[in-house]
């Protein structure tokens, strides 16, 4: 996620634009589009496609149709139609790759109510554009300042300025619905300038803010996830994970997406084990499945009667064990089976090294004050003039 003009300098800003991810190249922002086709040049007697893919703040993309008298690139900065006024925004596609988004946004391109390419911005219109991309995050804090005097249960998450400052859109999380009416009144008298409240999800709300997750990288949604999909409590059941809501959660609090990533590896695996709820019929009780390890093809049993004392078995012997309850034929126990998992286990590992003591570190201290000591015996003069 980044380009050749954007290392960073010492407060931590771009060096290239110096826009915190907003690069006019379009090379660290998120969701970019990789334009394979830009080296290629149109065959003979084709008109070059014309809609256009236009970013705004964060991941905000919309599509818009640009005029024959305006020839645009990736990365010019743009004023686009709006519902009144007009808005600011940096070209991220053009060409045959657009018809290809629009189609998969399901976005018709001959619809004529698709909003139209104005010019390319001029240096006001840039000029304009960046000072209200200044005030935001101040303008964000009075926000919610306002809105904990009115007692209102919501989290304000961003603020998104209009190109031509006339507008500004207010992205906020609730539990409930919130009348804040009252808080559009005072923030239009505070601002002087529209107001629009939108209420996002949570998970909508870490693809706008960004962070760092659990894995040390970006998070998913914030770089190159655009779908949501649902995750579930199954997918973790599957993968053998332990249900601890602080390791299984992401920062929007849900599920994390990543869980739904190696889930139809697993599923495809488990085809081949028996059943997780298959119980093993022995003369010496019944025996219930605690544990899957499909990597190593083991699973792990253990008794009714005696449920902390697990027994190792492969998959090839439970299936064995299965076929034989299915005869109504009982094993003598499971410890048969066992024991040949737990010499085959042995010679895994060789500890050829001796590396696995927990106090190898400490041998070196040893030998040092060993050293100290010797010293003090030869010079025993030198040790009685210290005291002295």
């Amino acid at each position: 996620m980044g380009c050749s003009s954007c290392s960073t300098v010492k407060d931590g800003q771009p060096r290239g634009c110096k826009n915190n991810g907003t690069c006019g190249t379009d090379g660290c922002n998120k969701l970019t589009v990789f334009d394979w086709l830009s080296n290629m040049s149109l065959p003979n007697g084709e008109k070059r496609f014309d809609c256009v893919e236009v970013r705004f703040k964060n991941s905000r993309k919309e599509f818009f149709r640009v005029p024959e008298d305006i020839s645009l690139s990736i990365g010019d900065i743009v004023a686009t139609q709006a519902k009144s006024g007009h808005d600011v925004g940096i070209v991220t596609l053009v060409g045959e790759l657009v018809r290809i988004q629009m189609k998969k946004k399901k976005v018709a391109h001959d619809d004529t109510e698709l909003p139209k390419i104005y010019r390319k911005a001029t240096q006001k219109d840039i000029d304009k554009w960046q000072k209200c991309r200044g005030k935001e995050d101040e303008i964000k804090k009075r926000s919610r300042e306002m809105a904990i005097l009115l007692r209102l249960q919501m989290k304000i998450s961003d603020v998104e300025f209009q190109g031509d400052g006339s507008k500004a859109t207010f992205y906020y999380t609730a539990e409930d619905r919130v009348d804040f009416r009252q808080l559009i009144k005072d923030m239009a008298k505070a601002f002087g300038i529209r107001i629009e409240m939108r209420q996002i999800g949570y998970r909508q709300e870490a693809q706008r803010l960004g962070g760092i997750g659990s894995c040390g990288r970006e998070l998913c949604c914030s770089t190159w996830l655009t779908d949501f999909r649902s995750v579930s409590t199954s997918a973790a059941r599957y993968q053998q994970l332990s249900l601890n809501p602080q390791k299984l959660a992401g920062q929007c609090g849900k599920l994390k997406c990543c869980l739904n990533y190696e889930l139809d590896m697993y599923l495809e695996a488990l085809k081949d084990f028996p059943p997780q709820e298959s119980k093993l019929y022995t003369e010496k009780g019944t025996a219930f499945c605690q544990k899957t390890d499909i990597f190593k093809g083991l699973l792990w049993y253990s008794y009714k009667d005696d449920p902390s004392r697990w027994h190792t078995l492969t998959k090839e012997q439970v299936q064995e064990i299965i076929q034989k309850n299915k005869s109504k034929e009982k094993v003598a126990s499971l410890e048969i089976y066992a024991t040949d998992n737990v010499e085959r286990e042995a010679t895994l590992f060789d500890n050829s090294s001796g590396q696995d003591s927990l106090t190898r570190f400490d041998r070196p201290k040893q030998k040092k004050r060993r050293k100290k000591n010797n010293k003090r015996r030869r010079n025993p003069a030198k040790s009685s003039r210290k005291n002295a």
